[in-house]
């Protein structure tokens, strides 16, 4: 029966739900084994899947587990989603912004296995932070002062998480379909009414081309429309990094300075239109209406009010945040106009110093990372610090090969 499900996919024929759900709860109870699904995994990134393959294993893998059930809450729930991009700590920012502005924001994140952290990776590198809350937990915060970010749980669609992790050391990570199956069925089983999706693309993205993107976001909105749930949509350059500093602390300190108000560009810009987005959903509101409302927040200083709460609200101590590594600097060797600062290799130096992980039992180092010390446009003159490495690794070797152009 297994091996007919592969073969007709490898065969591109439309599967039906009993199908999928045979493979996909075969592999979940361990009946199917790793190579059969990585057989069939790469069926579908060759041939792809129909929206309504689609919408049947988005179903298959919520019903995989629990349901955060939070309706105690009578305000509508908003949540935020990024497909992951170097230096992006937007979460950072906007959950804190778009809470301070009475939105709940009930936010399950995952850690990073690649370059760089994910967000719960960012928040454990804030001493005493805890990431891992009961249910119990998540309900009492989110009535208390409205923001929770935690770690998914073990409950908590359970048969993406097993196929997520398969699909990253297979080469099966890049299937639009899967992508969109993977980012809704942990939305909707987080218990989210409306829904903010931020698709990163560019050479540092999962996602490579704007085609690519542009399919995926009218997936997520067709998924959304299935189950009665609405979703927005953002299409973002990761050609270059977002902001300045990449790596664990360095990027919780970069999110502070932004809701300090002292940082501004791109992750900014990024950040209001994500949090404006949200604000307009959760209130019924217009999206001009709701910038006003996130930028006044921003500056009366509401939102890191909201932040400093919620990260004391989880025993973090901002005020113990410090990193300790040593520096290296980096200085150009010509003079020239900067015209790009490349994500990808930024983010693979970045790993190299410590802060990522290649396989999910690594440990990070959170000190590791670069601090970006110069903006694409600036007139750069031989000798100008170009970038500062913070690393634990003694005598590490840097490859800056293809980061900086300079022209």
């Amino acid at each position: 029966m297994i091996l007919d499900i592969i073969s007709k996919k490898a065969n591109k024929y439309e599967l039906t739900k009993e199908e999928l759900e045979t493979i996909f709860m075969g592999y979940l109870n361990d009946e199917v084994k790793d190579y059969q699904m990585s057989a069939f995994l790469m069926a579908i990134c060759i041939n792809d899947m129909s929206d309504s393959e689609v919408f049947a294993l988005t179903d298959i893998f919520i019903k995989s587990g629990d349901i955060l059930d939070l309706s105690f809450i009578d305000k509508i729930k908003v949540d935020k989603h990024s497909t992951g991009g170097v230096g992006d700590k937007t979460t950072l920012i906007v959950a804190p912004l778009v809470a301070s502005l009475n939105v709940p924001v009930i936010k399950m994140s995952g850690r990073g296995l690649g370059y760089t952290g994910g967000t719960i990776d960012k928040l454990e590198s804030i001493p005493g932070f805890r990431v891992s809350l009961t249910e119990e937990e998540i309900k009492k915060q989110a009535q208390d002062i409205g923001i929770v970010i935690t770690s998914q749980t073990k409950d908590l669609a359970p048969l993406d998480k097993k196929v997520y992790a398969l699909r990253d050391v297979t080469a099966t990570t890049n299937s639009i379909p899967l992508i969109a199956s993977s980012i809704m069925s942990k939305k909707i089983a987080g218990g989210a009414d409306k829904i903010v999706i931020d698709i990163k693309v560019g050479c540092g993205a999962l996602i490579k081309t704007k085609e690519e993107a542009e399919r995926l976001s009218s997936l997520l909105i067709k998924i959304g429309t299935y189950y009665q749930e609405e979703v927005r949509t953002v299409i973002s350059n990761m050609d270059r990094p977002l902001g300045h500093n990449i790596g664990n602390k360095l990027e919780v300190l970069e999110a502070l300075e932004v809701l300090k108000g002292n940082v501004k560009g791109e992750l900014l810009d990024l950040s209001v239109e994500l949090a404006s987005k949200m604000v307009s959903m959760g209130k019924g509101i217009n999206e001009s209406d709701a910038r006003k409302e996130v930028l006044e927040s921003l500056e009366n200083g509401k939102a890191l009010n909201k932040f400093l709460e919620f990260v004391k609200y989880q025993h973090g101590n901002i005020d113990d945040l410090e990193i300790d590594a040593k520096v290296y600097n980096i200085k150009a060797n010509k003079s020239g106009t900067l015209k790009n600062i490349n994500a990808l290799s930024i983010a693979k130096l970045s790993e190299s110093l410590g802060a990522g992980r290649k396989s999910k039992d690594d440990d990070i180092d959170y000190n590791a990372g670069v601090v970006i010390k110069k903006d694409i446009g600036d007139e750069i003159k031989e000798g100008d610090l170009l970038a500062s490495l913070y690393t634990n690794i003694d005598n590490p070797k840097f490859n800056l090969d293809g980061i900086f152009e300079i022209s």
